[in-house]
């Protein structure tokens, strides 16, 4: 058997983001904005993990941890980001997209395909018979937790580094991104596999499948969406820079590590 589980709730959990993906881009599309793009993916999350737990039958413990654990991290990095990108105005990266209606559409489809893949093992765990808690359910969310506290963190100090007008011209290197160029995202991988963790006491099938969601963020956010492109963009602005090419010198690009020494 090519799926040794029921695939109804995959099925649901992949129309449901892409009809999600679908209303935000007609309005994007129609007046030619990108503020709701990061809030449309945030959303979809939660708007996802409240329709498979409603429709996983009796509520427990374990259902509604899962569920919360999405929900919690979605209500936050979407309030962040909304509240950013108001703030910003528009989002660089749209800028060879905000226009031209095939890449704009592309753009929504990938989102639409990445919320099914990272949302796998919630999708998973919510459509078989609710396990107890165990040890592994503790590692997990405890690893969510310190991964949306770094993620957060990490956030709030870039937030109120650009806020500052003597900072316009400048890149972050303190608090956490002293140790990681990117630790917002570190936190991010970090929480998926969290949740990951903890959806694995439930997952009497569906194991090998389960993985795809974490491996899928990390990706992402590694080698597409994430890293690349702001690493691109820095370079773009301060990559003539000796004291910035220092910093990239010193820092870990993604594990929050100690920094190296100065030459």
């Amino acid at each position: 058997m090519l799926f040794p589980f029921d695939q109804l709730n995959l099925v649901t959990s992949l129309l449901v983001s892409f009809v999600v993906q679908a209303v935000f881009f007609a309005f994007a599309a129609g007046l030619r904005t990108d503020k709701v793009t990061d809030f449309s993916y945030s959303l979809s999350f939660v708007l996802l993990s409240l329709i498979l737990l409603v429709g996983a039958g009796p509520l427990s413990v374990p259902r509604i941890v899962a569920a919360l654990l999405v929900v919690v991290w979605g209500f936050r990095l979407g309030a962040y980001l909304l509240n950013r990108i108001i703030h910003i105005g528009k989002d660089a990266r749209f800028d060879d997209k905000r226009d031209n209606f095939l890449k704009f559409l592309q753009f929504w489809i990938l989102q639409a395909v990445v919320v099914w893949l990272v949302m796998i093992p919630v999708t998973l765990f919510l459509s078989m018979p609710a396990p107890g808690l165990t040890a592994l359910s503790y590692v997990g969310a405890l690893l969510w937790a310190l991964g949306l506290g770094i993620e957060a963190t990490a956030d709030a100090q870039k937030y109120a580094f650009k806020r500052n007008p003597a900072n316009k011209a400048a890149w972050i290197e303190s608090g956490l991104w002293k140790y990681s160029r990117h630790p917002n995202y570190f936190g991010e991988v970090l929480l998926w596999w969290g949740i990951w963790l903890f959806t694995l006491p439930g997952l009497s099938v569906g194991l090998l499948y389960s993985v795809l969601g974490p491996v899928s963020i990390m990706l992402l956010l590694l080698f597409v969406s994430g890293v690349p492109l702001l690493e691109k963009s820095a370079d773009e602005r301060f990559g003539k820079n000796p004291s910035y090419l220092d910093y990239k010198r010193r820092t870990s690009i993604f594990l929050p590590l100690p920094p190296r020494a100065a030459r």
